[in-house]
């Protein structure tokens, strides 16, 4: 009876965990990446400056992923609902004056929804008082920003990987701080749902894209510097924007992590979200990190900004009655001891894509303690109440009824 009775519960307990692990995303799109297309001689961008074209298609729509870093460096996102649309450029244009048009994906009719993100400025503040909290710091505190419009950026030259679909673009500004130094952004595109090693290992899908940032080698210009890193959302006025947190009691993905961020665009006259992107609060102080060294980042709030941002994508592509918004991400944690001279490098990720952000959901490890933890008590209640059932009816067979 007690074998039989456990073997029933693992079986049970088991069954329904790895049935709802079988219930994932397996949504896939064909994924292919392309640099400058159709770009021809004599036409030719400045040096280092590139157009990356990524295009994920469904079985009845297309997304298309556009990365530019002439001017501040953005990634465009354009969703359309065939999967014959195209991009196409008007190169002369676009070199010479990035003008609104010269960046069109066609047929126009076909398009439904598009937005950008745009890496504006880089921060660097005096954190005398320790608070890692630039909404907290003196004005007089703040160094002069370096802005990304201005950076010169590397040939491309062993960053791209056609066959994983992505690609690392670094600049430097004209300073001595950057000397040695330089910002850099790994861009990946994914043909279905799945995580990377690499924490914090968010979670993606056949519809997002992902941003890794990292600020490596740059010299401080204070002892006690710490950074914030600007970017802005570029989308058409029928759309708003808001930064939800959610909590999540799961951190196996990201240890000591149980917050995710993720800054959403949904429709004036509707709460569902239409595009996304979203992190999770925590920064890397070292390439390959360990526990010790992650730090915490924090958001500032949201704000809307009246100026186009001075991206080449953004101007080329957008047309007018645009809705735009910024907000920073600082990196650390009131009264954190290790300032950015002490590793001189801080990394940050970012996911961003079309629908609703991808949602965690119990690993198949959180499942298995979860069904041990509460199949164990539920056992041995089980167990023991048949045991005491048992006992009673035979210890009652056997009481002694005189003859009458």
């Amino acid at each position: 009876m007690w074998t039989f009775r456990e073997s029933l519960i693992c079986s049970l307990l088991f069954g329904s965990a790895f049935g709802f692990l079988g219930n994932g995303d397996t949504f896939r799109r064909k994924v292919s990446l392309e640099l400058n297309p159709g770009l021809k001689p004599p036409s030719s961008l400045p040096p280092g400056a590139v157009l990356v074209h990524a295009r994920g298609l469904g079985l009845n729509d297309t997304l298309h992923f556009l990365l530019c870093n002439r001017g501040a460096p953005a990634l465009l996102l354009v969703h359309t609902n065939s999967t014959e649309s195209a991009v196409r450029l008007d190169w002369p244009e676009f070199i010479n004056r990035s003008s609104s048009g010269s960046l069109r994906v066609e047929p126009e009719s076909s398009v439904t929804y598009s937005s950008a993100l745009v890496f504006t400025r880089l921060w660097e503040y005096d954190d005398v008082n320790n608070t890692a909290d630039p909404q907290k710091t003196a004005e007089s505190s703040f160094y002069p920003p370096y802005e990304l419009q201005n950076f010169i950026w590397s040939d491309l030259n062993g960053t791209v990987n056609q066959s994983d679909h992505m690609i690392t673009l670094c600049g430097r500004e004209k300073s001595e701080s950057f000397l040695n130094g330089s910002l850099c952004l790994k861009f990946s595109v994914f043909e279905s749902a799945g995580r990377e090693q690499a924490w914090p290992s968010l979670l993606h899908n056949g519809n997002s894209s992902q941003l890794r940032v990292w600020l490596e080698g740059v010299t401080p210009r204070g002892n006690d510097s710490r950074f914030a890193l600007e970017f802005q959302s570029v989308g058409d006025s029928g759309f708003q924007g808001r930064v939800d947190v959610r909590s999540s009691i799961d951190d196996e993905y990201t240890p000591s992590i149980f917050k995710v961020s993720q800054w959403v665009s949904f429709p004036l006259n509707s709460s569902g979200a239409w595009g996304f992107s979203q992190w999770k609060p925590v920064a890397y102080r070292k390439p390959e990190p360990v526990f010790e060294d992650a730090t915490p980042c924090r958001h500032s709030p949201l704000v809307s900004v009246s100026r186009v941002p001075p991206s080449a994508l953004v101007r080329a592509y957008f047309r007018d009655d645009l809705q735009i918004h910024g907000l920073n991400i600082s990196f650390g944690i009131d009264k954190d001891p290790v300032f950015y001279s002490d590793t001189r490098y801080v990394s940050w990720t970012v996911l961003i894509g079309m629908g609703e952000p991808p949602a965690d959901a119990f690993s198949t490890l959180i499942i298995i303690i979860i069904a041990v933890g509460l199949g164990t008590p539920l056992a041995i209640i089980i167990v023991g109440g048949v045991f005491v059932w048992v006992r009673k009816r035979v210890t009652h067979g056997s009481v002694y009824e005189p003859i009458n």
